[in-house]
C-alpha cells in the first residue's frame, strides 16, 4: 500500500463529489467523544425515501483521512488508501477511461484531487450510469470488501476510521415482494459530526383506468359496460427517479383480467409522451384455475426502447400503455354482476438495484368494470301465482350511457345488434339476461297468450349508485325505476336482493266475457220463422190437394 502525501484541505462542497455534496444534507447532531485513550467513533444514517419499504446498506471505504468540520462543510487532510483492493479498483476505472493525470501508479491525494473536481452532482441527483463516479461505484462494490455489517436505512453506520466512503444497498435486503429500489451510490466523508443523508432512489408507481361511457366520458377507476362492448383501458407507469444510474432498466405491466374479459391484443399500444415504443413482448397467458388470464406489456431494457424511438428515459418519464377489451358473452359464465364488479389489477415489475439483475415490483392499482343484468317475471294479473310461459317481448336500449348503442335491441346474450331478438318467457314465466349497461330500455310485447290482453310497451331505467366512492370500498348498487304509461302491470319487485338485477314483474290481464245482447231474441226468431215456413207449407201441400179434388169432380 502506498503511503500519500498531506492534502491540506479538501472542499467537501467542491466535492469529492456526489458523496461530499451528499453529505451537505446533516440532521442537527453531536460529536460522538470517546472515551479517554479510545478511538474516536464516527456514523453516518441514510434515512430511506419517501414510499420505499426499508432496506440495508453497505459501506464501503475509498479513502482513509483526517477529517474536521469546516464552515462550509468537511475537510479531509493525510489521505491514503485504505487497502490495496480499493486502491487497485478505483485506478483501474480511471485509467480505463483514460482519465488525464492518472495512472496506476497514482496516489490517493491525486486521485482525490481529480474527484474534487467534479462538481456537476448535488444531494439529491442520481449518478448516470455512464459517470465516472458510478463506474467507481460498481468496481469497488465489486472487488472491495464492505467495512463492518450491512445496516439498516434509518440506523446508524459507526466506524473509528474516518475517510470518504461510498454507500450501497445490500442486494441481500431486496426482496421481489416488496416496494424497495436500490440506491443510486451514495458516496460521503465521515468523520466530525455525525451525517445524516437520504437514499437517491423512489418507487416506481402504476395506475390504472378505464374509460367511462357516460356523460362526461373520462377516465376513472370505476366504470360500467354492456356484455359485448368494447372499453378502453389505460396504464400509466413511473419509473425510480435513479433510473439513469441504471445500464438497463427492466420494465413489465403485469396486468391481471377478470375471468369474463377478453383483451384485443392488436389494440395495445405503449408511449413516452407523444411517441410509441416498441416493447419486446405483448403477451397473453392462458387462464389460470378460475378463469383469470395476464396481459404482459415487457420492455426487457426501456432505456433501449425509448432511444430506439428517438425518447429518454428520465426520472420525469411516464409510461402509458392503452388497449381495448370487452365483457366476452362468450365468457358469461364468468361475468359478475353488480356487487364488487370485475376487477382487474396491474403491478410493475422492475428492475430495483443499479448495477444488478434483480427486480421488484410496485403496489397494485384495481379497476372495476361492472355490469348489470333483468330478470322479468310474467303473471297473471288476478292470480299472481298463475305464471305465464311463452310470452315473448323485445328490449332495446332507447336511452343509453352512450350513443353508438342508441335504439339497438339487447340479445339473448347480454350484447347489442342492429336486429330485434325475442325473449320467451321459461316454465318459470321468467326472461333473464345479464349484461346490460346502465341506462333507459323500452320492452315490447310481441306474443301474448290467447285469452289475455297485450300490455302497452314500457320502459326500465336502470341507475348505478356507488361510483363516488373510492375503488375498492362498497358495492355498486342500482336503482330501477319503470315507466308504464298510465298502466299499473308493471313494478318493481322490491324483494329482490341481488343489487345488480333490475328485477321487474309483468303482468297481463285476461280478455273479458263480453255479453252478446240479443241472444235469446235471436234463437226466437228462428224458431218462430221456422213455425211459419212449416205453417205456409202445410197450406200449400192442403190447397194442391183440394185443387185435385176438384178436378176430379
Amino acid at each position: 500500500m502506498k503511503t500519500t502525501k498531506n492534502i491540506a484541505r479538501l472542499a467537501v462542497t467542491a466535492g469529492l463529489t456526489a458523496a461530499l455534496s451528499f453529505g451537505g444534507v446533516m440532521a442537527t447532531v453531536t460529536m460522538a467523544f470517546a472515551a479517554e485513550g479510545a478511538a474516536p467513533s464516527y456514523s453516518l444514517t441514510i434515512n430511506k425515501s419517501v414510499d420505499n419499504d426499508s432496506t440495508s446498506f453497505k459501506a464501503y471505504q475509498i479513502f482513509k483521512a483526517d477529517v474536521i468540520d469546516g464552515k462550509s462543510g468537511k475537510v479531509a487532510s493525510n489521505i491514503e488508501w485504505p487497502s490495496d483492493d480499493a486502491e487497485t479498483a478505483v485506478l483501474k476505472v480511471l485509467v480505463d477511461n483514460n482519465v488525464p493525470g492518472i495512472t496506476l501508479d497514482s496516489t490517493a491525494s491525486d486521485v482525490a484531487d481529480y474527484l474534487s473536481k467534479i462538481t456537476d452532482t448535488t444531494d439529491t441527483t442520481s449518478l448516470p450510469q455512464s459517470s465516472i463516479l458510478n463506474k467507481i461505484a460498481l468496481a469497488v462494490e465489486k472487488s472491495v470488501t464492505a467495512t463492518g455489517d450491512s445496516f439498516a436505512a434509518g440506523r446508524a453506520f459507526t466506524t473509528t476510521s474516518a475517510g470518504y466512503y461510498l454507500f450501497m444497498t445490500d442486494t441481500d435486503s431486496l426482496s421481489a415482494n416488496e416496494k424497495q429500489t436500490g440506491t443510486s451510490p451514495i458516496f460521503a466523508v465521515v468523520g466530525g459530526n455525525a451525517v445524516v443523508v437520504t437514499e437517491k432512489t423512489s418507487i416506481p408507481t402504476v395506475t390504472k383506468q378505464v374509460k367511462d361511457d357516460g356523460a362526461d366520458n373520462d377516465w376513472k377507476h370505476k366504470a360500467d359496460s354492456q356484455m359485448g362492448q368494447t372499453v378502453q383501458y389505460k396504464l400509466t407507469g413511473t419509473v425510480a427517479s435513479n433510473v439513469d444510474t441504471f445500464n438497463t432498466y427492466y420494465y413489465e405491466f403485469h396486468d391481471e383480467l377478470s375471468a369474463g374479459l377478453t383483451v384485443d391484443k392488436s389494440t395495445v399500444k405503449a408511449v413516452i409522451g407523444e411517441t410509441q415504443i416498441t416493447p419486446t413482448s405483448v403477451t397473453m397467458s392462458d387462464p389460470d384455475s378460475n378463469g383469470r388470464t395476464v396481459l404482459s406489456v415487457k420492455f426487457d431494457d426501456l432505456k433501449a426502447a425509448a432511444t430506439a424511438a428517438g425518447v429518454t428515459v428520465g426520472e420525469h418519464t411516464r409510461v402509458v400503455v392503452t388497449y381495448s377489451a370487452k365483457l366476452d358473452p362468450n365468457k358469461s359464465q364468468h361475468v359478475v354482476v353488480g356487487g364488487t364488479g370485475n376487477s382487474n389489477t396491474v403491478k410493475l415489475i422492475y428492475s430495483n438495484n443499479p448495477g444488478h439483475d434483480s427486480r421488484g415490483e410496485s403496489v397494485p392499482d384495481t379497476v372495476r368494470d361492472y355490469t348489470y343484468a333483468l330478470k322479468l317475471v310474467k303473471k297473471d294479473a288476478t292470480d299472481e301465482n298463475k305464471i305465464l310461459k311463452g310470452v315473448k317481448f323485445t328490449i332495446r336500449a332507447t336511452d343509453p350511457d352512450d350513443i353508438a348503442s342508441k335504439d339497438m335491441y339487447v340479445q339473448e346474450n347480454g350484447s347489442l345488434g342492429t336486429e330485434a331478438s325475442e325473449f320467451t318467457t321459461t316454465d318459470s314465466g321468467e326472461i333473464n339476461v345479464k349484461g346490460l349497461d346502465a341506462g333507459t330500455y323500452t320492452v315490447k310485447e310481441t306474443h301474448t297468450l290467447a285469452g289475455y290482453n297485450t300490455i302497452p310497451e314500457f320502459t326500465f331505467t336502470i341507475k348505478a349508485i356507488g361510483f363516488n366512492q373510492a375503488e375498492g370500498e362498497g358495492e355498486n348498487k342500482i336503482t330501477v325505476k319503470t315507466s308504464t304509461r298510465g298502466s299499473n302491470l308493471v313494478e318493481v319487485d322490491t324483494t329482490n336482493t341481488d343489487n345488480g338485477t333490475a328485477a321487474l314483474i309483468v303482468k297481463n290481464k285476461q280478455g273479458s266475457g263480453l255479453p252478446l245482447t240479443g241472444l235469446n231474441g235471436v234463437t226466437f226468431t228462428w224458431i218462430a220463422g221456422g213455425a211459419v215456413l212449416c205453417i205456409g207449407v202445410a197450406h200449400l201441400i192442403r190447397s194442391r190437394k183440394q185443387a185435385e179434388e176438384s178436378e176430379q169432380e
